[in-house]
């Protein structure tokens, strides 16, 4: 059975449906909590009294430093927002720094120069052990490389990423990786429901994107033999596994996109930004935004992360 476990700045704690009960470790990152394993299933199965988690001050279940690692275009749905056919789509990641990691419920900040600010609701995978470039994963394995599963928001900088083709840095400012509340710790026999979970987002009460998983590309298992060709993970980096379409992001229509190839590239940039000025999807100051990720019978629920955009 999966544990959900918060974190704040002086405890960890086992979440339940009628509270949270404090997990007695000297664990301060989440590689250390991965490894005492022991004493979370205590404070799961053991007694001890509960606190209403309404009243805890949450943050981010996964600890900094650590890599952040993310998938490219790995939904059919979000390929085709992006004017891509889905069955040309290779398996590629990019890097985040891991100081964009924040808080459940903290505000998203939009740096001054920023105008487009996109949003990009993703399950990410934990790491729970150190896996060496060129070690074999397979089924059976799989349960104890990946020790658990968490809501992200790989918050994007659209004016930032394109003309630059620079996700590093569009994807890497102060609050652009929102990640918990629930850090859930999976089982073996869970990944079987991995299928079924479900993505949504909304902005200001706005369902912007809804996807179940049977519309990622790469599934975890390919993803990781992928990964492990040339990059090594340790416990508590964690791997971003895309975004379902929806986002405010998408390609132009095709006549357009022709023409704007035929354009010298500072023309089309400027063109192109001022066609995405007027689209309202973008995130502004005051916005509430809100995801989810949970599996259709609910026995496995990361949360909902509920989070403000300021401007800087």
């Amino acid at each position: 059975m999966s544990i959900s476990v918060l974190r704040t700045v002086d405890a960890w704690w086992v979440s339940f449906p009628g509270g949270a009960r404090r997990i007695d470790t000297a664990a301060s990152t989440t590689a250390e909590l991965i490894a005492d394993r022991a004493a979370v299933e205590s404070a799961a199965t053991g007694f001890g009294d509960l606190v209403d988690p309404s009243t805890l001050a949450l943050i981010s279940p996964v600890t900094a430093p650590c890599r952040v690692i993310a998938q490219m275009t790995n939904y059919v749905s979000h390929v085709k927002d992006s004017g891509m056919n889905p069955d040309k789509v290779p398996l590629t990641f990019f890097r985040k720094s891991s100081g964009s990691i924040s808080g459940p419920n903290d505000d998203i900040v939009k740096p001054p120069h920023v105008a487009l600010l996109d949003y990009e609701v993703e399950i990410g995978l934990v790491f729970g052990q150190t896996i060496p470039v060129g070690t074999h994963v397979d089924e059976a394995t799989l349960a104890d490389s990946i020790a658990a599963l968490v809501v992200t928001n790989d918050v994007s900088a659209r004016d930032v990423q394109l003309p630059k083709t620079q996700f590093y840095e569009a994807k890497s400012y102060p609050t652009f990786t929102p990640v918990g509340p629930a850090l859930v710790l999976l089982e073996a026999g869970e990944w079987e429901k991995f299928s079924t979970l479900t993505l949504q987002l909304r902005v200001n009460g706005v369902t912007r994107q809804n996807s179940t998983v049977a519309d990622m590309i790469y599934k975890p298992l390919q993803t990781l033999r992928e990964l492990n060709r040339f990059q090594r993970v340790d416990a508590g980096d964690l791997l971003l596994t895309g975004t379902p379409g929806g986002t405010a992001l998408t390609a132009p229509p095709k006549p357009i996109e022709i023409i704007g190839a035929l354009l010298p590239p500072h023309v089309k940039w400027k063109a192109f930004f001022r066609r995405q000025a007027s689209n309202p999807k973008y995130l502004r100051d005051g916005d509430i935004v809100e995801a989810t990720v949970r599996s259709g019978d609910g026995s496995i629920d990361l949360g909902t992360q509920k989070t403000v955009v300021r401007h800087a």
